[in-house]
């Protein structure tokens, strides 16, 4: 096993998590219940089954498609993404 690999990928999603709409939901939940402790492992679970089902369905993909076709379906993705925030977003500018 890379722990490099695994290092990386444990800090990148640690701080892209922080303040995240799931952590905000935990902190609400274990405020209001007798059990944190239920809430955090029910949390933890669904935090790393999400996660394996990514990577689960980010290997598949990655074995079907060649690896240039991701890049460009990814940049065409977010270029999408980009034209709609600067100049369909209307609701915001209201």
């Amino acid at each position: 096993m890379d722990w490099h690999l695994v290092g990386l990928s444990f800090i990148t999603v640690f701080l892209s998590e922080l303040g995240d709409k799931s952590q905000l939901a935990a902190i609400a939940l274990s405020g209001r219940c007798q059990s944190p402790r239920a809430v955090f492992f029910g949390t933890a679970a669904a935090l790393l089954l999400t996660s394996f089902l990514g990577a689960v369905s980010g290997g598949v993909v990655a074995e079907l498609l060649p690896t240039r076709l991701l890049k460009a379906i990814a940049a065409v993705g977010f270029a999408i993404l980009a034209l709609r925030l600067l100049f369909f977003n209307h609701e915001a500018s209201e």
